[in-house]
C-alpha cells in the first residue's frame, strides 16, 4: 500500500453505477432478509444505513418497522442520495454525512447498520465506534462485510482472473480490506458488543441472472486506481473487460461471488 492512495474509496462515478449498487441489493435481499428476522427488527424501530448509496436496505427496514418506526440513511454522495430521495417511503430519510464521524445525536437508533463500509472505505474499529456512539443501550449494531477470495469462475478464465486480482488489488492498493469477512466476527467481539452473532453466505450466479455482469461493472468504474497502480495498463483494460462478458455471457458459465459475513450484537 502507498501512502497516495490510502484512505482513498477508488470506486469513480459512472453511468449505470447506482442500476449496479441497487441489482446487487437485489440479489443479496433474502439473506439480508434473514439477517433482520434473526435480530427481531420490527415496527416502531429506529434504524440508520450507514453507507447507504442509492438506497442500501432502507427499503428492507422501512417495510419492517412500519409507520411507526424510522428509517435513516446516511452517506457521504449527494448524487446517491438525490436518488434516494425520489424512492423514500415516508417514514425514510436520507442524510449526508461521514460513516466516521456523523452530526446525527448519541444513543438515537435500535439498529444501526453498514455493509460493504468497513471494508472498503477502510478502519473497521474506528467505524464500529461510531456506530455504537448512535446505537440506544440494548440496541444492536450489524455489519455485512465480503471475502473476495471466493469469487471464483467455472470455466475458468483468464479475463476472470485479471479482473478479480485489479479488484482486489485496487481496494488493497488504498488501504481497504475485500477480505475483511474472515475476521469481522472478532473485530466485532473486540468493540464490547454483547452475543455477537456470526453468519455467512454466499450466492451463485449464472450466466443468465441479473448479476451476471458483476466482476466486470465493478472493476470498470476502478478503471483510474487501477491503472494508476500498475494492476493493468490502459490499452488492456477495456479488452479484458470484454473478454470476461463474453465469457460469462456464454451459456453454462457461473460464478460465486463474494461470502458474505453478517455479524451483529448489542450495545451493552
Amino acid at each position: 500500500m502507498t501512502d497516495e492512495f490510502s484512505g482513498q474509496y477508488p470506486i469513480e462515478h459512472r453511468a449505470g453505477e447506482i442500476e449496479r449498487l441497487h441489482t446487487q441489493s437485489a440479489a443479496m435481499a433474502p439473506d439480508t432478509r434473514t439477517m433482520l428476522d434473526l435480530i427481531g427488527v420490527g415496527a416502531g424501530w429506529s434504524c440508520l444505513d450507514v453507507g447507504c448509496g442509492p438506497g442500501g436496505i432502507t427499503g428492507l427496514l422501512s417495510e419492517r418497522v412500519g409507520l411507526s418506526g424510522r428509517v435513516v440513511g446516511l452517506d457521504r454522495d449527494a448524487e446517491f442520495l438525490a436518488h434516494a430521495r425520489g424512492r423514500a417511503a415516508a417514514n425514510t430519510e436520507f442524510r449526508q454525512g461521514d460513516a466516521y464521524g456523523s452530526d446525527l445525536p448519541d444513543a438515537s437508533f435500535d439498529l444501526v447498520h453498514m455493509r460493504f463500509v468497513a471494508s472498503t472505505a477502510g478502519d473497521p474499529e474506528r467505524l464500529l465506534r461510531e456506530a455504537i456512539r448512535l446505537a440506544r443501550p440494548g440496541s444492536v449494531v450489524a455489519l455485512q462485510e465480503p471475502d473476495g477470495s471466493t469469487l471464483n469462475c467455472y470455466p475458468e478464465h483468464q479475463a476472470w482472473d485479471r479482473l478479480k486480482a485489479a479488484l482486489l488489488g485496487a481496494f488493497s492498493g488504498v488501504g481497504a480490506d475485500l477480505t475483511l469477512a474472515r475476521r469481522l466476527y472478532s473485530v466485532v467481539r473486540q468493540t464490547g458488543l454483547q452475543d455477537v452473532q456470526y453468519r455467512t453466505c454466499l450466492l451463485g450466479v449464472r450466466s443468465v441472472d441479473p448479476m451476471v455482469d458483476y466482476l466486470p461493472s465493478t472493476v470498470e468504474p476502478l478503471r483510474g486506481t487501477v491503472i494508476r497502480l500498475g494492476l493493468m495498463t490502459e490499452a488492456e483494460f477495456p479488452q479484458v473487460l470484454a473478454d470476461c462478458r463474453t465469457h460469462l455471457r456464454t451459456p453454462g458459465t457461473s460464478f460465486t461471488m463474494y461470502t458474505v459475513a453478517q455479524v451483529w450484537g448489542r450495545k451493552a
